[in-house]
C-alpha cells in the first residue's frame, strides 16, 4: 500500500472512530492490520507481528517524545546552552543494553516461529501444487487424486472484452475456481510448490502460506487449518499476461467429508479412463468440449472464439481449426514451440482432448462436421 493510500486510510479510520465509535473503528483497523490466520502457524506469525509492532511503537513514541521534548524545552529562544562533554560510560552502557534487550525480545520468538515455519515433518497429507500459465495443478500424493484448478466460468466470462457483464455482479470475481483444493480440518498439510513454465507463487493469506513456485525446484510449506471454511488467495508473482486471473481456493472440511470427496475424485478419474475407450456421440462431445474450452482455452482465444489479433489466433475460421484434423489434434495435444500454446496432452485426458477438438471444429461458425473420438487422440 502506498504512503498516500495509507494516510487516507488512517484519516478515514480517525473519522470513523469519531462518528461511529470504537466497534466500527476496529473493523476499519482490521483492514490495515495483518490478516489473522485460521492456522496454528498463522497465529504464531500474527503474534510475532504484533509483538514487533508494539515494540516498534513504544520505541518510536519514546524516541520522538524525547526529540519533541528537547526541541520545545531546550531551544535557543529559551536560553538553552549546549553542554560540552565526552565519553560517558553510563550512557554508553544504557544505549548498548537497551537495544540488546529489545533484539533478544524479538529474536527468541522470531527464531521459534521461523523454525516452525520450515518444519514440514510429521505431515498428515502432502499436496504438490504446480503453477501453469494460468492455472494450478494439484496432486495428492497419498490419496492418488489429481486435477487442474482454473478461474471459474462466471469470472472468466465477465473479464472478457465487451462481455457486457458487470464484474460487481459476479460473486467472488477473479477469486473463484472450477476445482478447489480440498483438505481436512485439524490436519497438517504439506504443500510442495513448483512450476511448469515461469515463476508463480502460491499465496493464501488466511492460511498464512506464501511460497514461490519455481521451474525445476520444489519449495515446501505447510498449514494446519483449525476452522472449516473456504479460503481464497492468488498467484503472488507477475507470471504473465493473465497473472490476475490465477486464483487459489482452499476448502477445509471435516475428515468425513474429505474422505467422501476423495472417493468422488477417484470415481471421476475412473470414469474418464473408461471414457477414453468408448465411442462418444457428437452432442456429448460438444457439451463436454464447451466446458473444456471455457476452462482451458477461452483465456487466450476468448469466449467467442475470436482470439486477440496479433497475440492469439482466432478459433473461428482458423487455419488450424478448419484444416486437417490430424494437425488440429497435434497442436492441441503437443503445443507449439516458441508460442504460448501449451501442450494439453499432459493436462487433459483423451476424452477431454477429443471433446475440445470436436467443439472447436464445430463451434463459432466453423461447422466442419468432424467428430473426433478419444481413440484418435490416444494414437
Amino acid at each position: 500500500m502506498s504512503i498516500t493510500k495509507m494516510t487516507m486510510k488512517l484519516g478515514s479510520l480517525i473519522g470513523v472512530a469519531m462518528l461511529w465509535g470504537p466497534s466500527v473503528a476496529l473493523a476499519a483497523y482490521n483492514e490495515l492490520n495483518m490478516t489473522e490466520s485460521v492456522t496454528v502457524l498463522g497465529k504464531e506469525i500474527y503474534d510475532l507481528h504484533m509483538l514487533v509492532l508494539w515494540l516498534c511503537t513504544i520505541v518510536g513514541i519514546g524516541v520522538f517524545g524525547v526529540i519533541i521534548y528537547s526541541l520545545i524545552n531546550h531551544r535557543k529562544s529559551k536560553g538553552a546552552v549546549a553542554a560540552h562533554f565526552h565519553e560517558s560510560t553510563t550512557v554508553e552502557v544504557i544505549w548498548t543494553l537497551i537495544p540488546f534487550v529489545i533484539l533478544v525480545a524479538i529474536a527468541v520468538p522470531a527464531t521459534k516461529t521461523f523454525l516452525a515455519l520450515e518444519d514440514t515433518t510429521n505431515s498428515d497429507l502432502t499436496i504438490k501444487a504446480t503453477g501453469w500459465q494460468w492455472k494450478w495443478e494439484y496432486e495428492y500424493l497419498e490419496d492418488g487424486v489429481h486435477f487442474f484448478s482454473n478461474l471459474d466460468k462466471a469470472s472468466n466470462d465477465a473479464r472478457q472484452k465487451n462481455s457486457g457483464i458487470n464484474p460487481a455482479d459476479v460473486e467472488h470475481y477473479l477469486l473463484n475456481v472450477d476445482n478447489a483444493m480440498v483438505v481436512p480440518v485439524n490436519k497438517k498439510v504439506r504443500v510442495l510448490t513448483t512450476s511448469n513454465d515461469v515463476i508463480h507463487a502460491w499465496w493464501v493469506p488466511d492460511l498464512a502460506v506464501k511460497r514461490d513456485a519455481i521451474p525445476g525446484f520444489i519449495n515446501e510449506s505447510w498449514f494446519k487449518a483449525e476452522k472449516e471454511g473456504t479460503y481464497r488467495g492468488q498467484c503472488a508473482e507477475l507470471c504473465g499476461k493473465d497473472h490476475g486471473f490465477m486464483p487459489i481456493v482452499v476448502t477445509v472440511v471435516s475428515q468425513e467429508k474429505y474422505t467422501a470427496w476423495v472417493g468422488e475424485q477417484k470415481a471421476k478419474a475412473q470414469a474418464a479412463a473408461a471414457g477414453a475407450n468408448k465411442t462418444w456421440s457428437k452432442p456429448d462431445l460438444m457439451k463436454r468440449g464447451e466446458e473444456v474450452y471455457n476452462a482451458s482455452c477461452a483465456a487466450c482465444h476468448q469466449a467467442n472464439g475470436q482470439g486477440i489479433p496479433g497475440v492469439f489466433p482466432a478459433i473461428a475460421g482458423g487455419k488450424i481449426t478448419i484444416g486437417p484434423v490430424a494437425g488440429h489434434i497435434d497442436i492441441v495435444k503437443n503445443g507449439k514451440a516458441g508460442t504460448a500454446m501449451q501442450a494439453f496432452g499432459t493436462q487433459l485426458n483423451a476424452g477431454d482432448l477429443a471433446a475440445v477438438v470436436t467443439f472447436q471444429r464445430n463451434a463459432f461458425g466453423n461447422n466442419t462436421g468432424d467428430v473426433v473420438q478419444p481413440t484418435q487422440v490416444s494414437k
